[in-house]
């Protein structure tokens, strides 16, 4: 499980105060809604808000490709990265 993968993970057991689950419950490419963790709309909300307090990202919620980076983890993941590479553009070319 890489890095940004588990602070999303640990950023959604906080945001949604989800007691009984860890990290290592919630699979990377697993639905967030639905079938998959159960989330519903106003855990979405409160997810979005988390998320832009922790990785400073900035969401629309009237917008289909919001909807798709809450599909899964990975999904997330990869809005964070996106979002952090264009506000850090230096910090990405760093190895």
């Amino acid at each position: 499980m890489n890095e940004l993968n588990l602070r999303i993970k640990q950023l959604i057991i906080d945001a949604l105060e989800l007691e009984d689950i860890s990290p290592n419950d919630i699979e990377d490419d697993a639905p967030l809604f639905g079938d998959g963790l159960g989330l519903d709309s106003i855990d979405a909300l409160e997810l979005g808000m988390a998320l832009k307090k922790q990785f400073g990202i900035t969401l629309d919620a009237k917008s289909d490709a919001t909807k798709a980076h809450f599909a899964s983890v990975n999904a997330l993941a990869h809005l964070v990265s996106q979002q952090q590479d264009t506000n850090n553009p230096q910090e990405s070319h760093r190895a």
